[in-house]
């Protein structure tokens, strides 16, 4: 009985001592390389996913794909998102001024 306790008691402190993982974005976003410099600024006044207000879901979230901002309603289409970048990167095309 004493061996169970200890292994609990043991248990319980080293989970109380490790730190909160924090929530980092996708690899796809970490790893780009012109993420490196200053992002392209958002175009858009809604979320690239769903085309809701960006305050629509609470707090909005945001990432930085291959050099462009890119924002979103909700951390669910964060997600959406990076299934399928190409789907929802066409979006930005016609918003994005032409190089003179």
């Amino acid at each position: 009985m004493k061996t169970k306790l200890l292994l609990f008691a043991t248990l319980a402190l080293s989970l109380a001592a490790t730190p909160a993982i924090a929530q980092t974005p996708a690899p796809a976003a970490q790893k780009s390389p012109a993420a490196k410099g200053t992002p392209k600024p958002y175009p858009l006044k809604v979320c690239l996913v769903t085309d809701n207000d960006l305050d629509s879901m609470g707090d909005e979230t945001s990432i930085v794909y291959e050099g462009q901002l890119i924002k979103f309603c909700c951390a669910p289409c964060e997600k959406k998102f990076l299934k399928n970048p190409a789907r929802y990167l066409a979006k930005l095309a016609p918003n994005v001024p032409e190089k003179k």
